[in-house]
């Protein structure tokens, strides 16, 4: 992929939070998804039991979309950090521990719990004991993407780049922070749509990031709405209806039909993006395949980006695709 974008200077747009760090409709979505051993370690954990957690990283090993997804999922329980805490007491330089630490104080930190510094260093300790894994720098982005200067998203995308050049989590970071820069001209000549179609094109043939495209048309959608240049309804903006948006979701859907790699740990929220497309766009028959594929596991975003209740939003678009 050609060099990105740089970041430097440039104002962010003011938007709600993005899909990444918006707040979940209690009971209405699991961060897991349909992850069942992760559900299972993290019931354990709560439980005050780490053995489960612990196999599931070691089993996970090098699966670097899924062990970030895992990490990332079991850090969010507000009692991880404590835990973390004890299961490093017990097993001092554990890479794994050392990993859910950094992350669970990132979360801490993006609920205004914890100071950011402290969560930068967690991640830098878990980077120096596990140079190969981009976890820890998964961590760091996520804390720039929210708080940070723009320079920092980039390094930090630059330094999970290097690890796994296919990292999906930081691919869906990059291009909400860089939907937020001002655009000037055409309403479809954003630089997000033109890296998100780079980084697509750069991918191998079977990669999820084959749908990145789709996902910049929804986060740009969710600044325009938030600053007003948009309408609240994304089916009466026409945010899908010229012409590159048209190609980028025909693209992604006949990438969809035809993929055969359907155990991406973060698969349902590519899915949740092409079924918010689709609907918007007034294609109720396509999007029926993928609310018939998502079934119960829906996410905050893109559905968070329409409406103040992403759950209700996802039903009420399922039941006019499905016509229920």
């Amino acid at each position: 992929m050609p060099s990105l974008p740089p970041l430097l200077g440039v104002r962010r747009a003011p938007t709600d939070p993005s899909g990444e760090t918006a707040r979940e409709d209690s009971g209405a979505f699991d961060a897991a998804l349909d992850d069942t051993e992760l559900r299972t370690a993290r019931a354990a954990m709560a439980q005050g039991r780490r053995q489960a957690a612990r196999s599931l990283l070691v089993h996970t090993g090098d699966d670097w979309d899924r062990r970030g997804h895992r990490l990332t999922v079991l850090a969010g329980d507000p009692y991880a950090a404590a835990w973390a805490s004890d299961w490093l007491a017990a097993e001092p330089g554990s890479a794994d521990a050392t990993g859910l630490l950094a992350l669970a104080l990132v979360h801490r930190a993006l609920r205004g719990k914890e100071e950011p510094d402290r969560a930068r260093e967690a991640c830098d300790r878990a980077a120096a004991l596990a140079p190969a894994d981009p976890t820890p720098w998964l961590g760091r982005l996520l804390l720039a993407r929210a708080l940070g200067p723009e320079h920092e998203v980039l390094a930090a995308f630059t330094e999970l780049r290097r690890r796994h050049p296919e990292h999906h989590h930081a691919h869906h970071l990059l291009v909400a922070r860089l939907a937020e820069r001002p655009a000037g001209g055409r309403s479809e000549a954003h630089e997000v749509y033109d890296l998100a179609e780079l980084a697509a094109a750069d991918a191998p043939a079977d990669s999820p990031l084959a749908v990145l495209p789709v996902v910049a048309y929804a986060e740009r959608y969710r600044v325009l709405a938030a600053t007003g240049l948009a309408p609240a309804d994304p089916a009466a903006s026409g945010h899908w209806s010229g012409p590159r948006a048209r190609r980028i979701l025909r693209a992604c859907f006949d990438w969809w039909l035809e993929w055969e790699h359907d155990e991406h740990p973060r698969r349902h929220i590519d899915l949740n993006h092409l079924a918010f497309a689709l609907s918007c766009a007034g294609r109720p028959a396509e999007a029926a395949a993928l609310f018939q594929r998502i079934g119960d596991h829906a996410t905050p975003a893109p559905w968070a980006y329409a409406h103040p209740e992403p759950r209700a939003a996802f039903h009420a678009a399922r039941t006019r695709a499905l016509g229920q």
